[in-house]
């Protein structure tokens, strides 16, 4: 018989409990240890070590990909398109829909703060959206 501490095959175990085990089961288990042992020597050397905790910038790569100078420009292109349209329509619905859209403010928010009813505030945004529809899609012809 052989005497084994189940703290060291159970992490969850706070205290030491030693048990009396048969010699074929002790076998068994110093076998898969050593598999187990062998199996992380053949990862390190392998350079196989690809955990999204290890903190080797491999996941910061894949979610953040560089972009190339082509997209650079268009979202520069896009983006002031998009400035002279808001800043082409009326000065109420451009200011509400940059407060709703760009910085997050609920409509019933902007409709407490400028003092009016949520229906005017979504009637103006609405009618602004179209208004910037027509405008892109006449700055793009």
């Amino acid at each position: 018989m052989s005497m084994i501490n189940l703290r060291d095959y159970y992490p969850f175990c706070n205290t030491d409990i030693f048990l009396d085990i048969p010699d074929e089961v002790a076998t068994v288990l110093l076998e898969a240890e050593r598999q187990e042992e062998a199996y992380r020597r053949r990862m390190y050397r392998h350079k196989a070590q690809y955990s999204l905790d290890r903190n080797d910038g491999i996941e910061h790569d894949i979610c953040f990909e560089s972009p190339s100078p082509f997209e650079v420009y268009e979202r520069k292109m896009t983006a002031q398109q998009l400035h002279a349209a808001i800043t082409a329509l009326p000065d109420k619905q451009g200011k509400r829909i940059y407060a709703h859209y760009v910085l997050g403010i609920s409509k019933s928010e902007i409709a407490r703060a400028e003092g009016v009813s949520e229906k005017n505030i979504r009637k103006s945004i609405s009618q602004g959206l179209r208004n910037l529809e027509i405008f892109l899609r006449n700055f793009s012809e």
